[in-house]
């Protein structure tokens, strides 16, 4: 694929109606259900390497209980434990979460940070994560890399990447702005329905024309 705008776009338009007939993202859906920039902080970190419907379920048990940082600093971290089980290092984020709500008091006054680079001091909070709440909860242009987008435009040859973390910082020189804050849940979406690490369903593919690895 060669890197222009035009070619981009349309893989973007395309992806965009590919959305529209599966399912949403659990941490698109908490924005759309709550606004709550604290709730899809809190979805988000506990959706790393677990399947959207787990966490979509350790989400609704956690907010039945907990409804702001104040509320989860009562928790135990080994109720948040119980809670958020079984999500995919459930004890760690544990952990975090229990750590949470002090840092955002002492640090930030207990509202969820809009930068992408403050909201990584936050406990459990890398690049991916923090690009996903500001794109999701805040609506501002941010680079959301995970293993679907580093793959994805990997394969279809807009960029040659070897890491998540390059694939972002590429992409910021290069990927069109107007696409940030929404590029993200297109991209999953596909790479989960489609596009996926294993086996990709190349057969009929909306955007085989575009992709290098089809060719």
């Amino acid at each position: 694929m060669k890197r222009g705008d035009t070619q981009i776009e349309n893989v973007y338009k395309i992806l965009a109606e590919e959305f529209k007939k599966n399912h949403t993202p659990v941490v698109d859906l908490i924005e759309v259900q709550t606004g709550d920039p604290f709730k899809v902080l809190v979805a988000t970190i506990l959706s790393a390497r677990t399947k959207d419907e787990v966490t979509a379920a350790a989400s609704r048990k956690l907010f039945a209980r907990v409804n702001n940082h104040l509320e989860l600093g009562k928790l135990s971290e080994e109720e948040i434990r119980e809670l958020i089980y079984p999500v995919g290092f459930y004890k760690t984020k544990a952990h975090h979460l229990k750590l949470l709500p002090d840092v955002l008091d002492k640090e930030f006054g207990g509202r969820i940070p809009e930068d992408v680079d403050v909201l990584t001091k936050l406990p459990g909070v890398g690049r991916k994560t923090a690009n996903l709440v500001v794109a999701v909860a805040f609506k501002k242009p941010a680079v959301c890399v995970d293993v679907h987008v580093h793959r994805i435009f990997n394969r279809l040859g807009y960029i040659n990447t070897k890491t998540p973390l390059e694939t972002e910082m590429e992409l910021r020189k290069i990927f069109p702005m107007k696409f940030w804050t929404t590029f993200n849940s297109y991209f999953v979406s596909f790479g989960q329905h489609r596009c996926s690490p294993i086996k990709p369903k190349c057969g009929g593919c909306p955007i085989a024309k575009y992709c290098a690895a089809n060719k």
